[in-house]
């Protein structure tokens, strides 16, 4: 009998992270469209789409850890290309703001749809699977974040409404103090426009320790 290569779980587990990122590297290219778009200037539309806010460039260069020049050409290419609208804030004529135009919503839209390949292949996936790795990439996540290897995000383990654990007993056992209703680990957000970022050490899925509740 052969031994099992001695490499660790997680290390084999990160191999599989990073194949999983050059697909969706990949397959950004190849969903440029219309307006044959880089993934950065797709990623800006998408960011933009998610949240409609009026949004300043320095908003994107710290969600998307890069810098303010390359954020600044790809905004300026977007506007060339109709999809981005840039306007000064009446109340400060340095600032600038940008949201999307309406051919940049369609096709902030388009980018939305998840491509046909990447269905089947979370189609092969189980519910529980599902479950399974939005709570350990949830967990993943919080992790980098409390390090600042990657800017803080919109998910549920990092929001002071989110509590952990508060239905031991339940298969739904969070809770979400916006929605007041329990959440099963399948409906983890890890992008979620009504968070609310947490003023203390959020707790894990699971960790109800070093909570913080907005009521004390």
């Amino acid at each position: 009998m052969t031994d099992v290569p001695d490499t660790a779980p997680h290390e084999q587990l990160l191999v599989g992270l990073v194949r999983l990122g050059q697909a969706l590297r990949i397959n950004s290219y190849r969903n440029a469209g219309p307006y044959r778009l880089s993934p950065l200037q797709a990623d800006i539309l998408t960011i933009l789409r998610g949240d409609q806010r009026p949004r300043r460039p320095s908003e994107l260069t710290h969600a998307l850890t890069s810098s303010p020049p390359t954020i600044s050409d790809a905004v300026k290419t977007l506007t060339t290309k109709g999809l981005v609208e840039r306007r000064r804030d009446p109340s400060d004529a340095r600032a600038v703001f940008l949201t999307l135009t309406p051919d940049g919503h369609t096709e902030a839209d388009r980018l939305a749809r998840m491509p046909a390949v990447f269905g089947e292949a979370m189609a092969a996936l189980s519910p529980d699977d599902v479950a399974a790795m939005l709570r350990g990439t949830s967990t993943m996540i919080r992790s980098l974040q409390e390090n600042q290897a990657i800017p803080v995000t919109k998910m549920c383990l990092t929001c002071e409404l989110f509590r952990p654990e508060a239905h031991p007993s339940s298969d739904r056992p969070h809770h979400c103090a916006f929605l007041d209703s329990p959440l099963a680990d399948l409906e983890l957000r890890l992008d979620c426009s009504d968070h609310h970022t947490a003023r203390a050490r959020p707790a894990a899925a699971g960790d109800t320790r070093g909570h913080a509740h907005p009521d004390g």
